[in-house]
């Protein structure tokens, strides 16, 4: 079984090993690797997208995805037992500059839309970080 918990949960197989060993390998920065490449071009072919981008980690993923939406000094409303709130080392702040605002997260995993509710706060005050309905 593969367990998706976190990226350093489930270990490669000897069979990926393998494949890891063998894979062609190039400067990806450079855009000259070309099993990067191919897994770029057929993860946005699978979803439907111009392109896609490789990132090594979940974290690094997460990260990535709250810069793309929301600029620095803004909040995130988040649940209180989330991956991003407990474990990722506080990147999203350090890294981010984004203010996490969590609220409780219901025994089944989900968030109620009341919690939700009152965690938004009155976009006018200035003492506040900053907000956006995409953050």
């Amino acid at each position: 079984m593969i367990d998706l918990l976190s990226d350093t949960v489930t270990l490669p197989t000897q069979e990926m090993r393998q494949a890891m060993f063998k894979a062609e390998v190039g400067d990806s920065g450079y855009g000259e690797d070309p099993t990067v490449n191919r897994l770029e071009a057929l993860a946005a072919e699978m979803f439907g997208k111009e392109a896609a981008a490789f990132v090594s980690s979940g974290c690094q993923g997460n990260l990535t995805a709250l810069l793309a939406h929301c600029p620095r000094g803004y909040e995130v409303i988040l649940g209180d037992r989330s991956d991003l709130y407990d474990f990722e080392a506080g990147s999203v702040s350090v890294v981010g500059g984004l203010v996490l605002h969590p609220v409780s997260t219901e025994s089944d995993g989900r968030l109620s839309l009341d919690n939700l509710r009152a965690a938004v706060r009155d976009k006018t005050d200035y003492q506040c970080a900053l907000r956006e309905s995409l953050c």
